[in-house]
């Protein structure tokens, strides 16, 4: 469920808020703390931050699919890059791997619950990009103006 938006600054109302901000401060300090978290973070954001693996699970999000019908839903992927983000997707227990055993054999992915959380952030992030593309736009174009090259 996409947040609500103030129309004036694209922004959720609860962002606005000096106290929600505070909090938001206090939630991301833990990831800056000991035993690895940032770390953990770090490398998480680098999987689910390239654009296939975002593709993918939002494909799959829709309900488990065969490779060749990911790999036509989502056109200009290799299947080198699709069959290795596949690969990562399943070691990070994002997405489950079932082979039928048929001739030949039928492999179909599907996102596990862990997935399916995944989808959450990503929808939310996703939906934010499209909101603020025109103030993002305005302000490169502002940047650009003002800063040479």
């Amino acid at each position: 469920m996409k947040p609500p938006q103030n129309p004036v600054h694209g922004c959720t109302e609860a962002a606005q808020n000096g106290r929600d901000i505070a909090r938001m401060k206090d939630e991301m300090n833990k990831f800056h703390g000991p035993e690895g978290s940032c770390e953990a973070v770090s490398d998480m954001l680098s999987r689910i931050g390239d654009k296939w693996t975002v593709l993918i699970v939002s494909y799959l999000g829709n309900g488990p699919m065969r490779f060749n019908e990911l790999k036509r839903g989502i056109g200009n992927i290799s299947q080198k890059m699709l069959t290795s983000t596949l690969r990562n997707l399943e070691r990070d227990g994002l997405i489950s791997r079932t082979v039928t055993p048929t001739r030949p054999p039928s492999v179909e992915y599907a996102l596990t619950e862990m997935g399916h959380c995944l989808l959450v952030p990503v929808s939310n992030l996703a939906a934010w990009a499209v909101d603020n593309r025109e103030r993002i736009a305005a302000a490169r174009s502002s940047y650009d103006a003002r800063t040479p090259e």
